[in-house]
């Protein structure tokens, strides 16, 4: 990490259950292609411990200053983690049809959202499809990538 301002001493710092008012940038870190950002647009708002943003990437706020700017460089395992084969799997055309629109056609890239057994919902992304089925693929689309997350805290509560 490096942080390329320094705040007031007393400004409000960043704790694990602080509502905050932010900007951020996630980049690839080997083309600095931006994956989102809301610099130039509205600032997020978002409560750490909710959810809202991966775990590894609220702790990297954690400590920060409200008018703090900073940014990181994870790895794969510091970030979304790395590829897990077992997360490409083969479904049957039966499934598709039962998780999405009847008689649709499917191509490599597409996303498809399934129900999980406990009521939560997970996609995938189409790599391959044949007269049987398709292979999805159920990584997070940045896992096994190094990121660079940028940061500028606008607000702490």
């Amino acid at each position: 990490m490096h942080a390329s301002e320094s705040p007031d001493d007393t400004a409000p710092t960043v704790r694990p259950d602080s509502h905050l008012t932010l900007h951020y940038r996630i980049s690839l870190a080997r083309t600095g292609d931006d994956v989102i950002s809301t610099f130039g647009d509205r600032p997020a708002t978002l409560t750490l411990g909710l959810g809202q943003l991966v775990e590894p990437l609220e702790q990297c706020l954690l400590g920060l200053r409200e008018g703090e700017a900073a940014s990181f460089e994870l790895a794969p395992e510091q970030a979304f983690g790395p590829r897990n084969g077992a997360l490409l799997q083969r479904v049957s055309r039966a499934m598709l049809e039962a998780h999405g629109e009847q008689g649709a056609s499917y191509s490599p890239g597409d996303l498809l959202d399934f129900a999980a057994p406990d009521g939560g919902r997970y996609a995938g992304v189409v790599k391959e499809v044949d007269d049987a089925g398709a292979l999805l693929d159920f990584n997070h689309p940045l896992a096994g990538q190094p990121i660079r997350f940028e940061v500028r805290i606008l607000g702490v509560l």
